[in-house]
Order: structure tokens, then C-alpha cells, then sequence
């Protein structure tokens, strides 16, 4: 499983012009979903999520996590993140997990989060969607389960 989180000031997911969700402060978190993923993978990427120090303490250092700080997460579905670009010019998708094997992974992740008491917004599997976020910083992280990079 991989992750892209990114720290924001506000995020909204828009499908077919309307606005589906939208989040305040908090995290931004993009999730793809590689094929095999287990319940390790799906714990891995939570805590990492959850417990990030990647928010400014009282001295200005990247001390605090979303549990400490409070905030708002936004998780979004996106099978590309698990795009291989090395050969040639067309990423190939292998790895990436089917849509069937995927969507439960991430519903169980979304039900994760949702479990430690913060506002959570989604955006909708296979959708075409319009995200929009005003990075904060910018601070991005990448994750990979299988700790890849």
C-alpha cells in the first residue's frame, strides 16, 4: 500500500461539479492499494498516518501529528500511485491492486481512521474526481508499505 500525505489548509473533492467533500486543516492522504496488500499493510500505512510529526510544535519544529495537533484527514483513493514509469513512456499498472481486491482495503482503511475521533472525508472509488488542496508548507510525505522508498 502507498500513500502520499500531504500537509493542508483545506482539501474538497468535487465529482460532476458538485462538491462531494471538503476538509479544513489537517491531512490530505492519497492511497493506492497494491495487489497482496494484508491487514500489516493496511496497520502499517494507519499508524504512519495517524502518528507523523510533521506539524510545528510551540519552537516551530515538525514535532506534533494529527493526534496531537487535531485536524481534519481527507483520504482519497488512487490506484496511479502504484504506477511504473521506468521503462518506456506509458506507466504500467501491474502492481496496482484489482478494483475488486482494492476497495475493501481502502474502506477498511477510511473505517481506521474514522476510529480515532477525527473529522474524515473520502472521496468515492473508481470516480473521476476534481481534488483540490491549499498545501501547507508545502509538507509532503510518501509512504509505501512495503517500504520500497
Amino acid at each position: 500500500m502507498r500513500a502520499v500525505v500531504t500537509r493542508v489548509l483545506k482539501a474538497e473533492v468535487v465529482i460532476g461539479k458538485e462538491t462531494y467533500s471538503n476538509t479544513g486543516e489537517g491531512l490530505l492522504v492519497l492511497v493506492g492499494s497494491q495487489s497482496g496488500d494484508s491487514e500489516k499493510d493496511l496497520e502499517y500505512i494507519a499508524d504512519k498516518i495517524m502518528n507523523l510529526r510533521i506539524f510545528e510544535d510551540d519552537m516551530g519544529k515538525m514535532n506534533r501529528s494529527i493526534l496531537d495537533r487535531g485536524g481534519e484527514i481527507m483520504l482519497v483513493s488512487q490506484f496511479t500511485l502504484l504506477g511504473d514509469a521506468r521503462k518506456g513512456r506509458r506507466p504500467s499498472f501491474i502492481e496496482a491492486g484489482s478494483p475488486d481486491d482494492a476497495r475493501p482495503v481502502f474502506d477498511a482503511l477510511v473505517e481506521k481512521i474514522k476510529g480515532y475521533d477525527l473529522r474524515v472525508g473520502t472521496g468515492v472509488f473508481q470516480e473521476h474526481m476534481e481534488v483540490m488542496s491549499v498545501n501547507d508548507g508545502p509538507v509532503t510525505i510518501l509512504l509505501d508499505s512495503r517500504k520500497v522508498f
